[in-house]
């Protein structure tokens, strides 16, 4: 179940970077570090509890939280690549759930690489426009818009990029 606690006014914006063993380290890095750079409170999940995560290149990442017992609202939900790392996300009925919430409220979701095959398991985002990894490309394509001319794709709380080396601008 996603946890949440009651509105207490404004506060600053929160990211949830959901990751998960085989995630691709540069994209989660990345993205973690320039959120917070910004200051924008940013939690790292565990999908599997608050341990060291091995990830793709075989750097362990040791999460602030667990996914499943990460309290509050976040307004973006993001998702690192990487084969394995996406293959777990896809099959997650936790990372289900929260597609589908974020998906149905119109809060922003990103996902970078083969991470939008999570798309496609938990049934969201269904033709919208969006990119990813060129390994990925043709499965993503039969479920949503494949544009792979942008190395970063916006389709209204929706947003999608290729690969390592689009993180920045992801």
């Amino acid at each position: 179940m996603i946890a949440e606690v009651e509105d207490a006014g404004p506060t600053l914006p929160r990211a949830l970077v959901i990751l998960a063993e085989g995630a691709e380290e540069s994209e989660a890095v990345i993205i973690v570090d320039l959120l917070r750079r910004a200051g924008i409170e940013t939690v790292l999940a565990g999908l599997n509890g608050d341990g060291p995560v091995l990830l793709s290149r075989k750097v362990r990442v040791i999460p602030d939280a667990a996914l499943a017992t990460v309290p509050g609202i976040f307004n973006i939900l993001i998702l690192p690549g990487g084969a394995e790392g996406a293959r777990r996300l896809a099959t997650s009925e936790l990372v289900g759930e929260y597609l589908k919430t974020f998906d149905r409220e119109g809060r922003l979701v990103a996902a970078i690489c083969a991470a939008p095959l999570a798309f496609l398991a938990h049934h969201v985002f269904a033709g919208r426009s969006m990119t990813c990894h060129p390994s990925v490309a043709s499965r993503v394509a039969m479920y949503g818009k494949l544009d792979q001319r942008s190395p970063v794709v916006e389709d209204g709380n929706l947003i999608t990029s290729q690969g390592p080396g689009t993180t920045f601008l992801f």
